[in-house]
């Protein structure tokens, strides 16, 4: 009962006027241990002269601290901070005692006064310890008191580094987490066996199924920053067979206010394995190039193209027409802004295949940035649907990119795929001719177009990290195509960004291509999120391998054989170098595939495709007789 009135009282930060009090209250209690200290703790020195010295130590104590604010900090929380401003406090209390004496001495402002420089001084190394002392004995204090005796998780912090301390530090502050850290885990072996702020070093080797059960660990945090991704698959991979749960502090980007929380430290998701941070573009050219401009998204309630809408927004463009067939997605979209109070949206319901439409909004608008995203994208669907592919992937491209010349659209900013490049499937094929077309264009009028190239983005919409994480969820199995599938993937906040900067780096005629890091294997990827999600594989998820689909790649590519890449400024951009095309020639061959796609006809649109890209060269397809 009265441990939880004094943690009640605890709770509430201690009256500034209270801790002032308390310190002058020290300052002149160290002042008489001074002397005492002085004088072999007798009492042989002039205590009338003593009696008068009290006051000006008071007074001067109250000056400094009032100065220096000391007194200000919240005790329970104590710091360097606070604690430097202690030794200031003090250094100002040692330095007016010594002009009071000096001065007095010269002047005689009172009567026999003085007070020996070695008590001063021995009076400023008191101040200072004790009243630093006083302030962590307070937080320590608190601690024991408010913490309780009950531990809920005794954990480990992977990484003995800056991260590791920090995290540390965090958690022991954090009185909410009732935790008990066990020890430190780090791959140094140089390491293993000291101390870090009193807590034991274990090197990596050590843990194991017996380590955890003999010291009863239930959680680790992986604490280690700029680490790469294929050494974080291989931590995590070992810890996720292990029965605890792992954790990870997130990158410093993300860190609010450029600190780090406990609330931020979170499970391991697997986006976190794939190392795919997002980039900051503080680049005032982006605000220069998409500020106060009319810009059409297309495919706007899409994965990307909803992202793009929110980040260009940021730029206070004059207008941001949205446009795309699913209703509810882009209903969904407009209230998003609306609720953000953000008026120059325009929302529009409107199919890419039907230029006439299209016309009046680019009429109504005079758009000057077009971001094409609207695209067919499901490799299997559209391997059944070639007409739909070429209608929209295709023929859509082709209105959209006539009509920025038609308009003087500034620039055009095409969305294509790494299954663009030496394509094996209907999609991919679409893509890239959509890709050839607009590239075409570029001699003709004023509007620079321009391609970004990249790979699978994470958590878009029909990817496979979604359609894993429901397998997982309705108890497997899990279902992968092949087990040597490999996948790039990259964040969607992250592939916008670069696609805004690809876009304003734009002088059209270029692909730009994405730096995808490393690519990942699918069957891999499926056994990481099984550990992650707290169950074991195969004996809770099992993996069934069912065959590649029609038109499915094992590999994706991000550059054709022929193409190679030049630099840019942007680390993570590059411009690849594409065989020049006979303009006339491609935009004939592309207006004779749109006249036989509406013959409605799928062998013969497919085969019209393999005549404009001779690379096509179906895999695993109905479509494969075509190639002999």
């Amino acid at each position: 009962m009265i441990s939880n009135v004094f943690r009640e009282l605890l709770k509430r930060n201690t009256p500034r006027w209270f801790v002032l009090i308390i310190d002058i209250y020290i300052v002149f209690n160290t002042f008489i241990l001074s002397y005492l200290i002085r004088f072999n703790f007798s009492l042989n020195f002039d205590t009338s002269k003593f009696i008068i010295q009290l006051p000006v130590v008071v007074i001067a104590a109250l000056i400094s601290f009032l100065m220096v604010g000391s007194y200000k900090g919240v005790i329970r929380h104590t710091g360097v901070r606070d604690s430097i401003n202690v030794i200031l406090a003090s250094f100002l209390i040692f330095g007016t005692l010594i002009a009071i004496v000096m001065l007095n001495h010269q002047f005689n402002f009172i009567t026999e006064f003085t007070i020996p420089k070695s008590i001063i001084a021995i009076h400023f190394l008191l101040n200072v310890i004790v009243l630093i002392v006083i302030r962590f004995l307070y937080k320590e204090f608190y601690s024991l008191l408010t913490s309780g005796s009950s531990v809920e998780k005794r954990v480990l912090i992977y990484g003995a580094g800056e991260a590791g301390i920090l995290v540390h530090s965090i958690l022991k502050d954090d009185k909410t987490s009732r935790i008990h850290l066990v020890g430190f885990v780090d791959d140094d072996k140089r390491k293993a066996g000291n101390k870090l702020n009193g807590i034991r070093i274990y090197n990596s080797d050590k843990i194991n199924i017996h380590f955890v059960e003999k010291k009863s660990i239930d959680e680790v945090i992986l604490a280690i920053q700029n680490i790469k991704p294929s050494k974080l698959i291989e931590i995590v991979d070992t810890l996720s067979k292990l029965p605890i749960e792992v954790k990870i502090v997130p990158p410093v980007q993300t860190w609010m206010n450029g600190d780090l929380q406990a609330k931020q430290i979170k499970p391991v998701k697997i986006e976190d394995l794939l190392g795919r941070v997002p980039i900051e573009l503080n680049n005032p050219m982006l605000h220069k190039e998409y500020s106060d401009k009319v810009i059409i998204v297309t495919g706007a309630a899409g994965s990307i193209g909803s992202e793009i809408v929110r980040q260009v927004a940021s730029f206070k463009v004059k207008h941001l027409v949205l446009i795309d067939q699913a209703e509810s997605d882009l209903y969904n979209l407009q209230q998003y802004f609306s609720n953000k109070n953000i008026q120059n949206i325009i929302a529009i319901v409107a199919d890419v295949q039907n230029k006439n439409r299209i016309a009046t909004i680019f009429k109504k608008y005079k758009p000057q940035i077009v971001f094409h995203a609207a695209a067919y994208k499901h490799v299997p669907l559209m391997e059944e649907n070639p007409y739909e592919a070429v209608r929209t992937n295709v023929m859509g491209s082709k209105n959209l990119a006539d009509l920025s010349v038609e308009y003087n659209v500034e620039k055009f900013v095409m969305i294509s795929t790494d299954k663009a490049v030496n394509p094996t499937n209907v999609m991919g094929t679409t893509k890239r001719i959509a890709e050839m077309y607009i590239n075409c264009l570029n001699a003709v009028g004023t509007t620079k177009f321009i391609t970004t190239r990249f790979g699978n983005v994470l958590g878009s919409n029909g990817s496979v990290i979604p359609l894993f994480q429901s397998q997982i969820k309705s108890g497997g199995p899990i279902t992968v195509t092949h087990k040597d599938v490999t996948r790039y993937f990259m964040t969607i906040p992250e592939a916008c960004q670069l696609v805004l900067e690809a876009g304003s780096m734009g002088n059209g005629g270029e692909i730009f291509v994405f730096d995808m890091g490393k690519s990942i294997k699918i069957y891999d990827l499926a056994i990481n999120m099984i550990r992650l999600s707290g169950l074991k594989y195969p004996d809770d998820i099992a993996i069934e391998i069912k065959g590649l689909r029609p038109g499915e790649k094992i590999y994706e590519e991000l550059l054709a054989t022929t193409e190679n890449t030049i630099e840019t400024h942007h680390e993570k951009i590059m411009i690849a170098k594409v065989t020049p095309l006979d303009a006339e020639t491609v935009k004939e061959h592309i207006k004779n595939l749109c006249d036989i796609n509406n013959k409605d006809n799928n062998e013969l649109t497919v085969l019209k495709m393999k005549q404009i890209v001779p690379e096509f060269i179906s895999n695993n397809s109905k479509y494969q007789v075509l190639d002999k």
